[in-house]
């Protein structure tokens, strides 16, 4: 069972009468992806920045690795964490591998491994370029470098993949992969849902300042209840297929020419499944289609 790296209890968080955050507990685990997702405004940013000590609670604690996120002696557990903004700032002035040498500096780290680091996010070439010359991509790429100078233990990444092509997420995720195989933590935001819904261990689903729902993708799921879609390929005519279905409760069914889609809830999935399989040749293929995780959001933001 792996143990709780951050703790965070009780937390609130209030600006006047805006309840920014309200009564989160929550336990991250070492080495797991959490995803943390919710509506703009419901809170991801505030509970970010409590848990990066960038703001204080108004009420409840956070501890990382057993430590509070205050005082002198986070301020040097800090160093072991890495932050990605949603909105990175850089001196235009100056060239990609100057960028990471001035972080390696404000954290204390070995300059000597910028030029690594930059080979690993795919910035080798453009070490030497100014950074008023890199395209959106290629700053997320270099702000991706930047959280992780001083190997952290954990990981803090607001919408890593803006600006990333197809194949740049790819990486990314696969550079992710890796460091949670090292057992390096990650929480991470993104509004992309279909990108994390394969690669986080759990998901928080945060609503207008509270945690409304904490699980697996597949808990989500089945705990939202959504409807199955059951896509076929039939060789049969469509009367045929309803007459096996008869008496099962559907949430709908539609067919067009040799295609037939059934809508079901979960409850019900294996009974249709034995009857559609007892049809044998008349049909030619079955997919059952789980709920996204963005109909599984939108499912908890009704």
């Amino acid at each position: 069972m792996a143990s709780s790296v951050i703790e965070i209890n009780s937390v609130s968080c209030h600006f006047g009468a805006v309840h920014a955050v309200s009564n989160v507990t929550l336990d991250i685990l070492q080495g797991e992806t959490m995803g943390l997702i919710g509506h703009n405004g419901a809170g991801k940013s505030t509970l970010f920045k409590m848990m990066l000590g960038l703001i204080p609670p108004s009420s409840g604690s956070i501890r990382i690795h057993g430590t509070p996120v205050r005082g002198s002696a986070f301020r040097e557990l800090r160093r072991t964490i890495g932050y990605l903004p949603e909105n990175l700032v850089f001196y235009d002035n100056l060239n990609g591998l100057e960028t990471l040498q001035f972080f390696a500096a404000l954290k204390g780290c070995d300059p000597g491994q910028c030029a690594r680091l930059l080979e690993k996010v795919g910035l080798g070439h453009a070490a030497h370029r100014r950074v008023d010359g890199y395209s959106k991509g290629m700053r997320q790429r270099l702000g991706f470098a930047q959280a992780l100078l001083g190997e952290p233990r954990i990981l803090f990444l607001d919408e890593p993949t803006n600006g990333l092509d197809p194949e740049g997420i790819r990486e990314f995720y696969h550079m992710l992969g890796e460091l949670n195989h090292r057992g390096v933590t990650v929480v991470i935001t993104s509004h992309i849902l279909s990108e994390i819904q394969e690669r986080v261990q759990r998901l928080a689903v945060m609503k207008s300042g509270k945690l409304h729902a904490l699980g697996t993708v597949q808990e989500l799921r089945e705990a939202v209840n959504l409807p199955l879609a059951i896509r076929l390929r039939l060789q049969c005519p469509p009367q045929a297929l309803k007459d096996v279905l008869r008496g099962i409760a559907l949430e709908d069914m539609s067919v067009d020419g040799n295609t037939a889609v059934i809508r079901c809830r979960r409850a019900g999935k294996m009974d249709i499944l034995r009857r559609l399989g007892a049809m044998g040749d008349m049909i030619d293929d079955i997919a059952v289609r789980e709920p996204s995780l963005e109909d599984v959001f939108l499912g908890y933001a009704e």
